[in-house]
């Protein structure tokens, strides 16, 4: 399945909702089953939130170093700043979090080659996405999981990128959990 919500909007000033409802219509769309989620980065709010709201559908959600969605609080409001240099550059930039330049992806386990691809494949992300507060609380059952022992963490020996530092590894890795 494709990523949802950023390329093919580019330039779109979407919040969190057109991200969640990107994924729910294109799991739909497709009449998928035991449909597996996996949420990079940011992604990992939508795909929480879209989870509950494909029900049956869902076999298993994947959080790749992602954000987990909480109740009230945005994507930055974790960072060491509450997000402040963040909003102050969408603000700058028309309510868009910019493309991070090549020095941004240094440390991270990339070749240049691939340094260059996410740089050039890269689209601004809507700053609403980013500093929204996440929608509302689980419900009782999805608060269950998060907490049970059906949760599995697996460590990578990687930065944030594992799709381009060790993609064969995150692919065994989703292929076990989709098997599971």
């Amino acid at each position: 399945m494709r990523a949802c919500g950023l390329a093919d909007k580019r330039g779109v000033p979407a919040g969190q909702a057109t991200h969640v409802q990107d994924i729910v219509a294109e799991v739909e769309r497709r009449g998928l089953r035991d449909v597996v989620l996996v949420g990079h980065s940011y992604s990992g709010i939508p795909v929480g939130q879209a989870a509950e709201r494909i029900g049956d559908r869902l076999a298993r959600v994947v959080f790749v170093d992602s954000s987990v969605p909480t109740d009230g609080e945005s994507f930055v409001s974790a960072w060491p700043d509450g997000g402040a240099a963040v909003k102050a550059s969408i603000a700058e930039s028309g309510g868009f979090w910019p493309r991070a330049p090549a020095a941004h992806y240094d440390g991270q386990g990339l070749t240049d080659e691939q340094i260059a691809r996410l740089v050039r494949g890269a689209t601004p992300h809507p700053g609403a996405t980013l500093t929204e507060p996440d929608d509302a609380e689980p419900d009782d059952d999805v608060a269950e999981l998060l907490t049970s022992k059906r949760w599995q963490l697996v460590k990578m020996d990687t930065g944030h990128w594992p799709m381009f530092s060790q993609p064969r590894e995150l692919a065994r890795i989703l292929l076990n959990a989709a098997e599971e």
